[in-house]
This record gives C-alpha cells, sequence and structure tokens, in this order.
C-alpha cells in the first residue's frame, strides 16, 4: 500500500523560506497570517531601492532591495533582472533552507468547494514530501494520496517513485493566460477546482508558472534561475517559464519529479493585456523554438550534479538559440554567471555561508 498510515504532514517552519517579489507594501499578509506567520520571509524589493515597503508586524523576515543586491553580489548582480518578478530568484539564491515556497503578493487565501480556507502551504509541502512518479502514469493520479493507490497494472518495480523537487500549484479566479488570450477571453474566470496531483511525465514540458510555487531547494535550487528579464531586457513574462523548461529537463536527467494541480490561491487582479502582449510578443514567437530545443536537449551522463547540467544546458543554449536571437547569447552568459554567484553564497561542505543581510526584522 503507498499509504498505510497517514500522519499529519509536518510544518518545517525551520525549514523552508517564503520568497515574496514585490513593488509595493504587502498587506496581502494579513490574510496568509494563519498559515505565514510560523515561517521566515524573503522578500526582494524590485523597482525603486529607496522607496519603503511595510510588511504587518509580526512576521519575521529580510528585506533585499537592489542596492542590497549589487553588494552582495558585486558584479554578478548582472545575472538578476531589475523591473521584473524575476528578481525573487535571488530570494533563492541567499536563502539557507531546504525548501523555498513563492508567491506573488496579488494572491489571496482561496477556498475549497466546502468553503474552507486552504492552506496552500501545506498542501505544497505535503507535494514535496512524498514521491512522484514520472515514469509511469498512475490514473488514480497520486497513489500516495489517503483514499487512493497504485491501480492494477502499475509496476511494482516503480511504485517507489523518485523524489519530488517541485511542486506547481493552480489558481482560481484569474487564470495564468498570456496577452492573446487574455485580450479575447477578458472576462474568462477559473472557477473550476480540480481536487488532484499530477506528476508531470517524464521527457513532458510544462509552463510553469511562479506564483504559486514550492520546491525543494537542496534538490533542484540552481536550476530555478529565472533568466534575464524586464528592465534592458527584451522579453519579460517568460522568467518562471524559462526556469521550468530547464528544471524539467535536469529533474529528468537526475531522476526527479514535478508535481503539479492541488493547492490553488486565489489570483485577485488580471494584469494589463496591453502591457504584456508588449513584454511577451518577442518569447510568444520564440517559444515555437524553444521547446523543440528542449525537447531535443541531451545532457552527458558525466552531469551529475544540478550545477554541471545547468552549464551544461547553458553551452547548449549558447550554440543552438544564440541564432534566434543575441539576447540568448547573453542569457546563455548569465546563467553561467548565476551558478558562480549560487556556488559562492552556497559553497559545498557548509552549511551556511557568511553573507551581508539585508534589513532583517
Amino acid at each position: 500500500m503507498a499509504n498505510s498510515n497517514v500522519s499529519p504532514t509536518p510544518l518545517l517552519k525551520d525549514e523552508l523560506d517564503i520568497v515574496i517579489p514585490t513593488i509595493r507594501n504587502l498587506d496581502f499578509l494579513e490574510m496568509w497570517r494563519p498559515f505565514f506567520q510560523p515561517y521566515h520571509l524573503i522578500i526582494v524589493q524590485d523597482g525603486d531601492p529607496s522607496k519603503v515597503i511595510k510588511v504587518p508586524e509580526g512576521f519575521d523576515y529580510e528585506l533585499y532591495n537592489r542596492n542590497d543586491i549589487n553588494r552582495i553580489l558585486g558584479p554578478k548582480a548582472s545575472c538578476i533582472s531589475f523591473k521584473d518578478s524575476a528578481c525573487r530568484c535571488f530570494g533563492y539564491m541567499v536563502s539557507k533552507k531546504k525548501y523555498i515556497y513563492t508567491i506573488d503578493d496579488d494572491c489571496f487565501v482561496a477556498k475549497d468547494p466546502s468553503g474552507k480556507n486552504i492552506n496552500a502551504l501545506e498542501q505544497h509541502i505535503k507535494n514535496l514530501l512524498t514521491p512522484s512518479t514520472p515514469n509511469f502514469f498512475n490514473t488514480l493520479y497520486d497513489p500516495y494520496r489517503e483514499g487512493a493507490d497504485f491501480v492494477r497494472g502499475y509496476p511494482f518495480s516503480l511504485r517507489e517513485g523518485v523524489a519530488t523537487a517541485v511542486s506547481h500549484g493552480l489558481w482560481l479566479n484569474i487564470p495564468d493566460y498570456d496577452a492573446p488570450t487574455q485580450l479575447v477571453k477578458p472576462l474568462e474566470r477559473n472557477t473550476r477546482y480540480v481536487d488532484a496531483v499530477l506528476t508531470i511525465p517524464k521527457s513532458t514540458l510544462f509552463p510553469m508558472c511562479g506564483m504559486n510555487l514550492a520546491f525543494d531547494r537542496k534538490l533542484i535550487g540552481p536550476a530555478m534561475y529565472f533568466g534575464l528579464m524586464g528592465d534592458g531586457q527584451p522579453i519579460g513574462r517568460y522568467d518562471d517559464m524559462w526556469a521550468g523548461w530547464c528544471m524539467k529537463v535536469i529533474c529528468d536527467h537526475l531522476g526527479f519529479g514535478v508535481k503539479t494541480g492541488l493547492p490553488y490561491i486565489w489570483h485577485s487582479k488580471a494584469s494589463n493585456p496591453f502591457v504584456n502582449l508588449k513584454k511577451e510578443y518577442k518569447g510568444i514567437y520564440w517559444q515555437e523554438e524553444l521547446i523543440p530545443f528542449f525537447q531535443a536537449v541531451k545532457l552527458p551522463k558525466e552531469c551529475t550534479t544540478v550545477q554541471e547540467c545547468y552549464i551544461e544546458l547553458s553551452k547548449q543554449v549558447k550554440a543552438k538559440l544564440a541564432g534566434v536571437d543575441e539576447y540568448f547569447d547573453k542569457l546563455a552568459d548569465a546563467m553561467v554567471t548565476w551558478i558562480e554567484a549560487w556556488d559562492e553564497l552556497n559553497p559545498s561542505g557548509s552549511k551556511a555561508a557568511d553573507l551581508p543581510n539585508g534589513a532583517s526584522k
């Protein structure tokens, strides 16, 4: 049996950081207080560093603005995006915890069909602490869930599953649509609550959204680079997509799993589709070449760590995508800079690196 005794989900309050990118006061945390207050928050302030961001009383947090990023990373700060929520990945880098949950500041607590508030973080932890099944699809979805199991015909040799690297949550209300879809369906809202968690099969890519996302930082952290987006870049709103494609091919190579489905959050406001179109329009046609590239990526068996895989991937990006646009030449270099900065702040063999903190509370 996959779940002979179901025990309560551990809180992991000393092993998980919540990373929030923002340009505004974090009043939305009041709604999340019952679920987030036990945890340490890493707030990455985007935009004007002289602006004061207000955080509700009683939260344990550190806040980093652009000045802090430049001070801590020096010249390597060039790999961290500015004026784009891609800056959140700086928080992944400076965290010292095993797990990360990242959420956008326009995401509120959702209700399940019975009207009960959903503890999104608890469900993400459940997803991360139970195995994934990328090598063979289970038609009852998550076999480790209470009331489910592996179905007849599922190979016993695969029932242990593999370690789960990423838990990708979904959204009620405003769906995560691209600008053309927003423009033709301006009033569409997601009201469907699908009570399921699926492992994304091996060799299958997916569009990863960064607004309700958890991952095992120790397992896959260095692959969660959200690229070069926003200020000075020809593209935006593909930060999480890029990270998702890179992460998935590395997970497939190293034998880790990725889940999607529960938990839901309530996505409160739609971004401007005309602004989005301006950010996305190159990505919309570039992705027709990017997806075949990622589908064809082969990582050599000598690559046994996430860092080695990521550096190899950067070489392939440079060799095969620079012809699509010179931006990918720059992005490939930034991927290498990201890994160098990650390794400086997270030296292997030591639990914590000495680094200057942002403003702690």
